[in-house]
């Protein structure tokens, strides 16, 4: 009975398409494992916040910022909001390993440089001003109601802790948050009480948004709503039922964002890519009008589901 066997040739032949088969199969495996993992991680850090923040008393007030002047007669400015915030405040509720400051955020883990949604370099921002401008000073007429708005925030530094379970987190806190009047038409830049960028790795990439990487923003002093920004994709433009049906045609998993998120869509537009003047609400009034949102930050009740036109950008949970 004569024997066969495989060729050299054939056996290095069929591990070379192994390999090939390989190298192109194994960059979309490994990205799918991250994906699932980051997702797991992205939850589990959710409900540890929000467990953490309903357990705080109220989210203003903490911490000082004051101006002062040494013997020499240079001026500077004492900023220990966000840090006594962590400190004094998270700290008790929330795990934490390590708090750095304004001056040491690297200490703890975090990047300088973030990539956004739309793949986009952004520098670290450092300050509340830095996140976003508007954040510090609002003043605004009501075009509905016909009266005034001023508020002015105080620009304080970042601060960056690392939690128990390794997650690397930057705080930007607003020590003169308020709290949720009842208003049908308001400016929604005061309600942010602090924002939180975290990052599950890291100075290790990819440093994205919406990946390893992602944004908590936490609204109102008491009674507080914690919102979580994954991933958003804009839709189109259209009436409020158009859109509707744009986020639905897009995937299950997409849906319109509520006011509270549109909130920290908007703060946070510089990781997201949007580049709209108004949004569209999945929120209504009791008149059952649908909410939208100026670039502003200034909210209110639109008279018509099947009139005007504003973007519909859809985000994942």
């Amino acid at each position: 009975m004569a024997l066969s066997a495989f060729t050299m040739a054939e056996i290095l032949l069929s591990l070379t398409i192994i390999g090939v088969v390989a190298a192109i199969t194994l960059p979309s495996l490994t990205g799918n494992i991250n994906e699932r993992t980051w997702n797991t991680q992205r939850k589990a850090l959710y409900a540890r916040m929000s467990q953490a923040i309903a357990l705080m008393p109220a989210l203003n007030g903490y911490g000082t910022l004051r101006e002062s002047t040494d013997s020499a007669g240079s001026t500077s400015i004492e900023d220990t909001a966000a840090e006594t915030f962590i400190t004094n405040g998270l700290a008790k509720v929330l795990k934490i390993n390590n708090i750095c400051d304004s001056e040491h955020l690297e200490d703890c883990g975090i990047t300088s440089k973030i990539t956004a949604m739309n793949g986009s370099v952004k520098s670290l921002p450092t300050t509340l001003k830095d996140l976003n401008n508007s954040l510090i000073s609002v003043d605004w007429t009501y075009p509905l109601l016909g009266n005034r708005f001023s508020y002015s925030a105080i620009n304080t530094k970042a601060v960056a802790f690392e939690t128990a379970n390794g997650e690397s987190i930057i705080a930007y806190y607003n020590p003169k948050c308020l709290s949720k009047l009842g208003e049908t038409s308001y400016i929604l830049w005061p309600k942010l009480c602090v924002n939180f960028i975290y990052d599950f790795n890291g100075t290790k990439g990819p440093n994205t948004i919406g990946k390893d990487m992602g944004i908590i923003s936490v609204l109102y002093p008491t009674d507080s709503s914690v919102v979580v920004l994954n991933e958003i994709k804009y839709a189109g433009q259209g009436n409020w039922e158009t859109a509707i049906k744009m986020c639905r045609n897009l995937d299950d998993e997409y849906r319109f964002p509520n006011n509270d998120e549109l909130v920290s869509f908007m703060i946070n537009r510089q990781f997201i890519n949007n580049n709209a003047y108004t949004v569209w609400s999945s929120t209504v009034d009791e008149k059952n009008r649908p909410y939208y949102m100026w670039q502003s930050g200034y909210l209110q009740p639109h008279t018509n589901k099947n009139s005007g036109s504003a973007a519909a950008y859809c985000i994942k949970r």
